[in-house]
C-alpha cells in the first residue's frame, strides 16, 4: 500500500530526529507524521491513529520493545541500537 511508504518515509527521514530526553516516541512520532501533512487523532485501543481522505482509520501503536508487536494494529519500533524508527505494517 502506497501510503505505508509514505509514513515509512516520515518516519525513517524525520524533520527533526528523535532525542528520547525531549520527547517521548509517541509525541515524535506524532510530530513527523503532522508534518508529512497527515490528520493525526486520537484512538481508543491504540496510541494514535491516522485518517487517510476518503479511506478507513490507520491505527498505530509505538514501542521500543520489538517482542511487544502484535497484528492488532500498524506498529511504529524505535530501534536504539540503529537510533531509527521502524514501521510494521498490520498484515490484512
Amino acid at each position: 500500500m502506497q501510503i505505508f511508504q509514505v509514513i515509512e518515509e516520515a518516519i525513517t527521514k524525520p524533520p527533526i530526529p528523535h532525542e528520547p530526553y525531549k520527547q517521548s516516541l509517541k509525541n515524535w512520532a506524532m510530530y513527523c507524521l503532522r508534518d508529512r501533512g497527515f490528520k493525526v487523532v486520537y484512538a481508543q485501543n491504540a496510541d494514535f491513529a491516522i485518517e487517510p481522505k476518503g479511506e478507513n482509520k490507520l491505527y498505530f501503536k509505538i514501542t521500543n520493545n520489538p517482542e511487544e508487536v502484535d497484528n492488532s494494529c500498524s506498529w511504529i519500533v524505535w530501534d536504539n541500537a540503529a537510533k531509527r524508527a521502524n514501521l510494521i505494517p498490520k498484515q490484512d
